[in-house]
């Protein structure tokens, strides 16, 4: 049907009164068409009308409707582009929606690797704000909480995963079809599918929830690290939170080049492959804080949702504070302090210039996560712990899939404290800044933290002053921030002045000081070299690859032995010692020169897809370094113009404006432009030709 004009769609918007009208429940059987970046369906919408309204909506971004009906009847509707409207004489009482739709979605789904190979395809969704009404006709007001049920159909190879509990399956033709069921409401934009090739794993909570976690076949070896303390913080917070875990199922997926850390949809957490991680990897990146973060807004966020942007900091600061207290719960409490210390730092440090509030809308994601986390834990603090748990499980449990304001929460408090929440909302969630002193009050509270303070107090005292109780904490069992603090101090002496202090820390049973070391000891004496190599077999492929660049640069002798030593280490999911170790290869003279051109094909590949994103960030950037003016590698470049990873596009964006301040660079791209089709030559030109 062709789009109504624009001022008659606001007209009809405008008479629309959608609070008048309670949509209750839908069910959506859809196909997805990975091929053909299309999803399609049939839709049935229960509602109620609480008063008479003129016309109904249904947010609906450029998708096409065929079929609508009301109650059995074929009615008339219009198509804005954005919306589905029923104008008409709707009168109290309980009715039925039905209509089908199909969608061609420019964003919120996303059809990763079908245009190439074909192996490891998927399919995912990404909906938070208002976005879910791009692939499914939905709301995008989090006010309207729906239950969701949703069936897929694809092909029986594959697993497709949606909230809820899967009911059943049905094959037909090779074609499978998975019916979820919600017995609960919520918003939007918390709806999810994925569509992979993925193998399960299940446990069961102490409250007897089923939890699955998924992982695909070729990672299977990196199940425990990966979703390792899963079982233990979802226990925790049932207990901490004091409310169950409100919905039937819990299950968590990793997708290739999502576009966040992670996304907290209803009964499923959708989060990125790079916290896909062997037990080396998780001392670096690893999935412990984001899966509790997500796991909190299961309650916070999702049952109990913030009424407006206003009060966002009701979802991420809660999620960012328990999270913290899960991660407590596995670490300790030095490591509770350090986090929030860390988040001191980070609000104290961007004070000057991130001056809106908590309680905005535009406040930024660093204030509604970490100040909103620093807000919550002063107000545990002065309420008292058992207090505040009491208000919080009485907030949860009053508000429970609903919509809730500061205000509501904040009364919650009132009713078991006197603390005057009053001043509580103006220094914390109303004023910009950050309260250092207040902060460094309760940090200080803990022994760790105090002695840490201690020994930055003492960061300009001479070496031959401190030494001795440099020894001390490094001798000692501090937890350790305190013993990397230490080498960090001795950053400017000489290698012969700080030694002693360096051989201890190199002795030190945890990576994190070793690490310190790798960092700070630059140049590397001749003497120490082979107590600097051992760092190379660390339990950390940041330190190994801290250790392989300094080594390798320094050490021009050792170079072929050294590389001999970490051939075939691929390092974090962006290949980050494997990408460093091709490239030093390369450019290492009469080194395995047979297989160079070996080395650079494989370096080449790693910028191209299927490779993630982050991979080929990492390669380009070595190849621009190895040669910056190899066709092939500014034609990748030029690739990661269009993609729907905003950290990619902008990387190349960044560099192709450097390359092109050299006339030649310039004259290839011009060249290359015709060449080009669609969006990959709008953007391109645009750098080209910017307007003034």
């Amino acid at each position: 049907m062709k789009y109504i004009p624009f001022f008659l769609f606001i007209a009809l918007a405008a008479l629309a009164q959608q609070p008048s009208v309670d949509f209750i429940s839908v069910h959506g059987n859809l196909t997805v068409q990975p091929e053909k970046r299309m999803v399609s369906g049939e839709v049935m919408y229960e509602f109620e009308v609480l008063k008479s309204v003129d016309t109904l909506k249904i947010d609906a971004k450029q998708m096409t409707f065929s079929d609508v009906r009301v109650d059995g009847k074929q009615v008339k509707h219009l198509n804005s582009g954005a919306q589905l409207l029923l104008p008409g004489k709707f009168k109290k009482g309980s009715s039925r929606l039905t209509f089908s739709y199909s969608a061609t979605p420019k964003q919120t789904m996303y059809f990763i690797g079908w245009d190439g190979n074909m192996t490891g395809n998927q399919v995912w969704t990404q909906g938070q704000g208002k976005y879910t009404s791009h692939w499914f006709p939905s709301f995008d007001d989090e006010n309207e909480k729906v239950i969701f049920n949703i069936s897929a159909s694809f092909d029986q190879d594959y697993t497709v995963l949606a909230n809820g509990l899967l009911k059943n399956t049905t094959i037909k033709d090779n074609v499978k079809t998975w019916h979820y069921s919600m017995q609960k409401p919520m918003s939007s934009y918390l709806l999810m599918m994925v569509i992979g090739k993925y193998v399960k794993h299940s446990k069961t909570a102490v409250s007897e929830t089923p939890l699955e976690f998924y992982i695909e076949p070729d990672d299977v070896d990196k199940f425990e690290p990966t979703y390792r303390y899963s079982k233990r913080m979802f226990d925790f917070l049932e207990q901490e939170i004091g409310v169950r875990y409100p919905w039937d199922v819990y299950r968590q997926v990793p997708v290739r080049d999502f576009l966040y850390a992670g996304m907290e949809n209803t009964t499923a957490t959708v989060f990125a492959q790079d916290f896909v991680v062997d037990s080396i990897g998780f001392n670096d990146r690893n999935y412990v804080n984001v899966n509790a973060h997500e796991l909190a807004h299961q309650w916070f966020g999702d049952m109990v949702t913030a009424k407006s942007g206003t009060h966002h900091w009701l979802q991420e600061g809660f999620a960012t504070y328990y999270a913290l207290l899960a991660e407590k719960e596995v670490f300790g409490d030095d490591y509770f302090h350090w986090k929030l210390y860390e988040m001191a730092e980070n609000l104290q440090q961007a004070a000057t210039t991130d001056t809106i509030p908590v309680l905005n809308a535009k406040a930024s994601s660093l204030t509604f996560y970490q100040k909103g986390a620093w807000a919550l834990h002063v107000l545990r603090k002065e309420v008292g712990e058992q207090k505040f748990r009491t208000a919080v499980r009485n907030y949860l449990e009053k508000y429970k899939f609903r919509n809730v304001d500061t205000d509501e929460f904040l009364a919650e408090i009132n009713k078991v404290s006197t603390y005057d929440t009053e001043k509580f909302s103006n220094t914390w969630l109303l004023k910009p800044g950050f309260e250092v002193a207040d902060a460094i009050r309760i940090l200080s509270e803990n022994s760790f933290m105090k002695q840490y303070f201690d020994s930055i107090g003492q960061a300009n005292t001479p070496l031959n002053e401190k030494k001795g109780l440099l020894q001390q904490i490094l001798a000692s069992d501090a937890y350790h921030p305190l013993k990397e603090e230490v080498i960090f101090q001795t950053q400017q002496y000489t290698f012969e002045e700080k030694e002693s202090l360096i051989q201890m820390a190199m002795r030190s049973d945890h990576y994190k000081v070793r690490q310190a070391v790798a960092k700070t000891v630059n140049p590397v004496p001749e003497d120490f070299r082979a107590e600097y190599e051992t760092l190379l077999d660390d339990p950390s492929y940041v330190t190994q690859e801290i250790a392989l660049n300094i080594l390798w640069s320094q050490f021009e002798a050792q170079q072929s032995r050294i590389l001999d030593k970490m051939d075939g280490r691929i390092g974090m999911n962006d290949k980050n010692i494997r990408i460093l170790w091709l490239t030093m290869a390369l450019i290492t003279a009469d080194y395995n020169n047979g297989k160079k051109v070996d080395y650079y094909d494989e370096l080449l590949a790693y910028t191209k897809p299927p490779y993630e994103s982050a991979v080929r960030m990492n390669a380009i950037e070595s190849l621009l370094f190895v040669n910056k003016n190899d066709t092939a590698v500014l034609e990748s470049l030029a690739r990661t113009l269009v993609h729907h990873k905003w950290q990619l596009t902008r990387f190349g964006r960044d560099k192709i404006r450097e390359l092109i301040t050299n006339p030649a660079h310039r004259t290839f791209y011009e060249n290359l432009l015709p060449t080009l089709d669609g969006d990959e030559k709008t953007q391109l030109d645009r750098l080209l030709n910017p307007k003034s």
